[in-house]
């Protein structure tokens, strides 16, 4: 057996997909990250008086910054 058919059978983290779009009883709902970010590309949050910034990438990944 190759190394990456053991990869494949064992289940190679750095390939896992999320699938589950829905949330476990007693949690919140996921939230679109579209919606929080309705203008350009770039949110603000505040937390505890700190200021992170919500931002999607061209990418279509999220990066959250202080």
């Amino acid at each position: 057996m190759t190394d990456e058919t053991e990869k494949t059978q064992k289940g190679d983290p750095m390939n896992a997909h999320v699938t589950q779009l829905s949330a476990p009883a007693g949690t919140l709902p996921p939230l679109n990250a579209r919606t929080l970010i309705t203008d350009g590309a770039t949110r603000q949050i505040d937390l505890d008086g700190q200021i992170y910034t919500l931002r999607i990438t061209r990418a279509g990944k999220l990066i959250l910054t202080k």
